[in-house]
């Protein structure tokens, strides 16, 4: 259990791809994802050239392997027991995990088939029902995680994925004091790194920095497999550069790339803080490589402002037209990507599509990132008053973001609230110097105009 003791760190870059090639790859995959339906059952008759079924067919084997050796044992075992519900269920979840770790949304019509498999096979089956709470959440689809997890819930109330996603759900639909309870309820029952970052994510959102990071520290004496300790390493990581400790990320996301060094959210975090720290040659370098293997908005807007900063305009409106390549593969594979697509197209693309999508959104969750991206749209969009009250409602629960300070600042700024947007840039710069090479470049210009001092 979380114990709870309040007490407790220039060469150029390569040659960049031509255009032609990236727009001819995000083909290639939407192409994957639109025929990902049609064979998700098949996989199990046609995949998997290394025939070795699992010892136990059980979602633990997840956390002891990558997934796609998972995925692939799980097709040979189930291509010889094709009526075995937890071997279904649990190549459901495996195929989530490949779209988690992978940023390909092909796979989650695949899991979809395999759960709806082992429930069809076992109905109520709770492992299947927390599964499929699981591709809900990885969808955004957050209503539906929240009841399936329920459901499983009820019929085994110590289900570790039910448990964590109920968690999830709660906190990205906004109900945080129910998902400190869900956190609590967990770690009594489920105590463990799942649980243990859960639990250190709910407090970081409330502003409690110093808990959050002790459980992340307790939960990476804990873990044992390279998956989880790259996990909470990069937890760890994000946490230190949201507060401004650039190398005390770096540091972290060394230690993630060390047990996994395919981890991309490591990556991604380690080109953020080689940007922040000025070292954009290297930062660029590392954002190549996540981006040529998950072309998720994140990063393509990261390496599209990088490529900015470099001077090279061609080069970042190439990374920022990739987005709308992933948004359409993102749907074909049953993802809703209104947050993303709110946030890439309010700062690099058109203002109406960022507002459209932000509201979207809110329609579904009021967590307190939508309620930033919906804030940042209407900014965009010139209607300032409105998009006031939903920044201040971002930044309400003390959490740590310089980027809604930042959007805070400018929505004050634009309605001529001069001393509260110096304080909120202030605030911004103050939590971390270099949230974003646009941002943190433009969050200095407005104080200057302000009459402020970064």
């Amino acid at each position: 259990m979380v114990p709870r003791t309040t007490d407790d760190t220039t060469e150029r870059p390569p040659r960049r791809p031509h255009r032609t090639a990236r727009l001819a790859g995000c083909a290639a995959l939407l192409a994957v994802a639109l025929t990902g339906t049609s064979i998700a059952v098949g996989d199990v008759r046609d995949a998997g050239r290394r025939p070795v079924p699992p010892a136990a067919v059980s979602p633990a084997l997840l956390a002891h392997g990558d997934p796609d050796t998972v995925v692939t044992a799980l097709q040979a075992h189930l291509r010889a027991q094709p009526r075995d519900p937890a071997g279904w269920a649990t190549l459901g979840l495996a195929y989530v995990e490949q779209a988690r770790t992978s940023g390909d949304p092909s796979r989650y019509p695949r899991a979809e088939r395999a759960l709806d498999r082992s429930l069809a096979l076992r109905p109520g089956d709770d492992q299947a029902l927390a599964g499929r709470a699981a591709l809900a959440a990885a969808r955004h689809d957050f209503t539906g995680a929240l009841r399936d997890a329920g459901r499983a819930l009820e019929r085994n109330p110590y289900n570790e994925r039910a448990l964590c996603t109920r968690i999830d759900a709660l906190v990205e639909l906004g109900r945080y004091t129910e998902a400190a309870r869900a956190a609590d309820l967990a770690d009594t029952r489920r105590p463990g790194v799942p649980v243990f970052t859960r639990y250190a994510y709910v407090r970081e959102l409330r502003g409690d920095v110093r808990t959050a990071r002790r459980v992340l520290a307790q939960a990476l004496r804990s873990a044992t497999a390279p998956g989880d300790v790259a996990y909470v390493a990069t937890a760890l990581g994000r946490l230190a550069f949201d507060q401004g400790e650039h190398t005390a990320a770096l540091r972290h996301y060394a230690r993630a790339l060390a047990a996994d060094d395919t981890h991309l959210p490591a990556l991604e975090g380690r080109a953020r803080a080689e940007a922040a720290r000025g070292d954009r040659a290297a930062a660029i370098r590392t954002a190549r490589q996540v981006v040529a293997r998950a072309p998720l908005p994140g990063p393509l807007v990261l390496l599209g402002e990088l490529y900015e900063e470099d001077g090279d305009g061609a080069a970042a409106r190439e990374q920022y037209a990739l987005v709308d390549a992933w948004t359409a593969l993102a749907r074909a594979g049953g993802l809703n990507p209104d947050l993303d697509t709110a946030l890439a197209a309010a700062d690099h693309g058109d203002a109406r599509t960022a507002l459209r999508a932000a509201r979207a959104e809110w329609q579904r969750r009021h967590s307190v990132h939508t309620a930033d991206a919906l804030a940042w749209a209407l900014h965009r969009n010139g209607r300032d008053a409105q998009a006031l009250a939903l920044a201040r409602r971002a930044t309400a629960t003390g959490y740590r973001n310089a980027a809604f300070h930042y959007h805070r600042g400018m929505i004050e700024r634009a309605l001529g609230r001069d001393r509260e947007a110096r304080t909120s840039l202030t605030r911004a710069l103050e939590l971390n110097p270099g949230f974003s090479p646009r941002g943190a470049r433009e969050a200095r210009a407005a104080l200057k105009s302000l009459g402020a001092t970064a």
